[in-house]
Protein backbone atom coordinates (compact mmCIF):
# COMPACT_ATOMS: atom_id res chain seq x y z
CA UNK A 1 0.00 0.00 0.00
CA UNK A 2 0.99 3.80 -0.43
CA UNK A 3 -0.15 6.49 0.62
CA UNK A 4 -0.25 10.50 -1.00
CA UNK A 5 1.33 12.99 0.93
CA UNK A 6 -2.16 14.62 0.85
CA UNK A 7 -3.85 11.61 2.45
CA UNK A 8 -1.22 11.10 5.02
CA UNK A 9 -1.41 14.84 6.11
CA UNK A 10 -4.79 14.68 6.27
CA UNK A 11 -4.52 11.55 8.69
CA UNK A 12 -2.06 13.38 11.08
CA UNK A 13 -4.36 16.29 10.93
CA UNK A 14 -7.46 14.52 12.42
CA UNK A 15 -6.05 12.56 14.77
CA UNK A 16 -4.33 15.58 16.45
CA UNK A 17 -8.15 17.30 15.87
CA UNK A 18 -9.59 14.18 17.07
CA UNK A 19 -7.61 13.80 20.33
CA UNK A 20 -7.84 17.78 20.92
CA UNK A 21 -11.60 17.11 20.58
CA UNK A 22 -11.70 14.58 22.72
CA UNK A 23 -9.32 16.28 25.32
CA UNK A 24 -11.83 19.32 25.51
CA UNK A 25 -14.75 16.90 26.04
CA UNK A 26 -12.61 15.17 28.79
CA UNK A 27 -11.99 18.07 30.27
CA UNK A 28 -15.51 18.94 30.12
CA UNK A 29 -16.91 16.22 31.99
CA UNK A 30 -14.22 15.97 34.71
CA UNK A 31 -11.98 18.69 35.83
CA UNK A 32 -14.29 21.48 34.74
CA UNK A 33 -17.62 20.23 34.98
CA UNK A 34 -19.89 22.84 36.31
CA UNK A 35 -21.52 20.90 38.88
CA UNK A 36 -18.51 19.80 40.64
CA UNK A 37 -16.62 23.13 40.45
CA UNK A 38 -19.61 25.09 41.25
CA UNK A 39 -20.07 22.89 44.74
CA UNK A 40 -15.93 23.17 45.34
CA UNK A 41 -16.29 27.77 44.53
CA UNK A 42 -19.73 27.37 47.04
CA UNK A 43 -17.70 25.54 49.75
CA UNK A 44 -14.72 27.38 49.49
CA UNK A 45 -16.14 30.74 49.60
CA UNK A 46 -18.46 29.29 52.87
CA UNK A 47 -14.80 28.75 54.54
CA UNK A 48 -14.08 32.47 53.86
CA UNK A 49 -16.99 33.54 54.88
CA UNK A 50 -18.70 34.77 52.10
CA UNK A 51 -22.20 33.01 50.41
CA UNK A 52 -23.14 32.75 47.17
CA UNK A 53 -25.94 31.15 45.79
CA UNK A 54 -26.18 27.73 44.05
CA UNK A 55 -27.10 29.88 40.70
CA UNK A 56 -24.34 32.01 40.86
CA UNK A 57 -22.02 29.25 41.60
CA UNK A 58 -22.80 27.60 38.58
CA UNK A 59 -22.24 30.84 36.14
CA UNK A 60 -18.88 31.22 37.80
CA UNK A 61 -17.80 27.63 37.48
CA UNK A 62 -19.27 27.86 33.62
CA UNK A 63 -16.98 31.00 33.03
CA UNK A 64 -14.15 29.23 34.14
CA UNK A 65 -14.43 26.51 31.76
CA UNK A 66 -15.58 28.79 28.80
CA UNK A 67 -12.33 30.10 27.25
CA UNK A 68 -11.13 25.79 27.42
CA UNK A 69 -14.81 25.12 25.41
CA UNK A 70 -13.83 27.80 22.78
CA UNK A 71 -11.11 25.97 21.82
CA UNK A 72 -13.66 22.87 20.95
CA UNK A 73 -15.58 25.21 19.00
CA UNK A 74 -12.36 26.18 16.83
CA UNK A 75 -11.74 22.64 16.53
CA UNK A 76 -14.67 21.44 15.64
CA UNK A 77 -14.23 23.94 12.62
CA UNK A 78 -10.74 22.58 11.37
CA UNK A 79 -13.10 19.41 11.62
CA UNK A 80 -15.42 20.41 9.78
CA UNK A 81 -12.61 21.63 7.12
CA UNK A 82 -10.73 18.25 7.47
CA UNK A 83 -13.91 16.36 6.63
CA UNK A 84 -14.30 18.36 3.53
CA UNK A 85 -10.74 18.03 2.57
CA UNK A 86 -11.27 13.91 2.78
CA UNK A 87 -14.78 14.11 0.89
CA UNK A 88 -12.27 15.89 -1.74
CA UNK A 89 -9.17 12.90 -1.28
CA UNK A 90 -11.91 10.27 -1.71
CA UNK A 91 -12.63 11.10 -4.95
CA UNK A 92 -9.87 12.46 -6.12
CA UNK A 93 -6.83 10.86 -4.31
CA UNK A 94 -4.14 8.77 -5.94
CA UNK A 95 -3.23 6.68 -2.89
CA UNK A 96 -2.53 3.13 -4.16
CA UNK A 97 -5.51 0.83 -2.02
CA UNK A 98 -6.39 -3.09 -2.82
CA UNK A 99 -10.09 -3.51 -4.69
CA UNK A 100 -12.52 -4.22 -2.13
CA UNK A 101 -13.31 -7.00 -3.71
CA UNK A 102 -9.49 -8.68 -3.19
CA UNK A 103 -9.40 -8.28 0.42
CA UNK A 104 -10.04 -10.61 2.63
CA UNK A 105 -13.39 -10.55 4.91
CA UNK A 106 -10.95 -9.31 7.93
CA UNK A 107 -9.60 -6.37 5.58
CA UNK A 108 -13.40 -6.02 4.20
CA UNK A 109 -14.43 -5.63 8.03
CA UNK A 110 -11.68 -2.85 9.28
CA UNK A 111 -12.31 -0.94 5.84
CA UNK A 112 -15.84 -0.59 6.52
CA UNK A 113 -15.11 0.04 10.15
CA UNK A 114 -13.77 3.18 8.39
CA UNK A 115 -16.40 4.04 6.29
CA UNK A 116 -18.70 4.18 9.23
CA UNK A 117 -15.91 6.33 11.00
CA UNK A 118 -15.75 8.51 7.95
CA UNK A 119 -19.40 8.95 7.86
CA UNK A 120 -19.64 9.76 11.94
CA UNK A 121 -17.02 12.55 11.01
CA UNK A 122 -19.87 14.36 8.88
CA UNK A 123 -22.33 13.65 11.20
CA UNK A 124 -20.14 15.33 14.01
CA UNK A 125 -18.88 18.11 12.10
CA UNK A 126 -22.45 18.95 10.20
CA UNK A 127 -24.35 18.84 13.72
CA UNK A 128 -21.87 20.50 15.84
CA UNK A 129 -22.00 23.12 13.69
CA UNK A 130 -26.06 23.21 13.70
CA UNK A 131 -25.41 23.48 17.61
CA UNK A 132 -22.80 26.30 16.78
CA UNK A 133 -25.20 28.15 14.44
CA UNK A 134 -28.76 27.09 16.12
CA UNK A 135 -30.31 30.37 16.21
CA UNK A 136 -29.25 31.24 12.80
CA UNK A 137 -31.00 28.42 11.64
CA UNK A 138 -33.55 29.28 13.44
CA UNK A 139 -33.73 25.98 15.52
CA UNK A 140 -35.40 26.08 18.83
CA UNK A 141 -33.04 25.96 22.14
CA UNK A 142 -34.86 22.49 23.15
CA UNK A 143 -34.03 21.09 19.13
CA UNK A 144 -30.09 22.26 19.45
CA UNK A 145 -30.25 20.10 22.96
CA UNK A 146 -31.67 17.24 21.31
CA UNK A 147 -29.06 17.81 18.41
CA UNK A 148 -26.22 17.94 21.05
CA UNK A 149 -27.50 14.89 23.09
CA UNK A 150 -27.04 12.93 19.67
CA UNK A 151 -23.87 14.97 19.09
CA UNK A 152 -21.88 13.46 22.62
CA UNK A 153 -23.94 10.22 22.53
CA UNK A 154 -21.85 9.17 18.76
CA UNK A 155 -18.58 10.82 20.31
CA UNK A 156 -18.72 7.92 22.24
CA UNK A 157 -18.18 5.69 18.94
CA UNK A 158 -15.41 7.58 18.27
CA UNK A 159 -13.90 7.30 21.47
CA UNK A 160 -13.87 3.43 20.98
CA UNK A 161 -13.40 3.83 17.39
CA UNK A 162 -9.62 5.61 18.20
CA UNK A 163 -8.88 3.01 20.87
CA UNK A 164 -9.74 0.48 18.06
CA UNK A 165 -7.50 2.01 15.57
CA UNK A 166 -4.22 2.38 18.13
CA UNK A 167 -4.76 -1.02 19.58
CA UNK A 168 -5.84 -3.02 15.14
CA UNK A 169 -1.98 -0.84 14.66
CA UNK A 170 -0.58 -2.25 17.03
CA UNK A 171 -1.94 -5.83 16.33
CA UNK A 172 -1.06 -5.20 12.36
CA UNK A 173 2.43 -3.95 13.08
CA UNK A 174 3.68 -6.86 15.42
CA UNK A 175 1.91 -9.60 13.00
CA UNK A 176 1.53 -9.55 9.59
CA UNK A 177 1.85 -6.02 8.31
CA UNK A 178 5.20 -4.78 9.82
CA UNK A 179 5.93 -1.28 8.66
CA UNK A 180 2.19 0.05 8.67
CA UNK A 181 2.76 3.55 10.67
CA UNK A 182 6.01 4.19 8.83
CA UNK A 183 3.66 4.07 5.09
CA UNK A 184 1.83 6.28 7.06
CA UNK A 185 4.63 8.65 7.80
CA UNK A 186 6.84 8.05 4.59
CA UNK A 187 4.29 7.32 2.34
CA UNK A 188 5.67 3.37 1.70
CA UNK A 189 6.79 0.67 3.16
CA UNK A 190 10.52 0.86 4.40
Amino acid sequence: MKYSLGFRLWHWLNAVVIVALLGTVFLRKTFLSWKTNAELLMSKLHEMGIEITAGQAKILAQAIRDNMWQWHIVFGYVLAFLVLYRIYLFFNDKSEKEAFSSLTLHKKGVRTLYYVFYVTLIFMSVSGLVIHFYELLNLTKEMAHNIAEMHESVFNFIMVFVLIHIAGIIIAENRDEKGLVSTMIHGERE
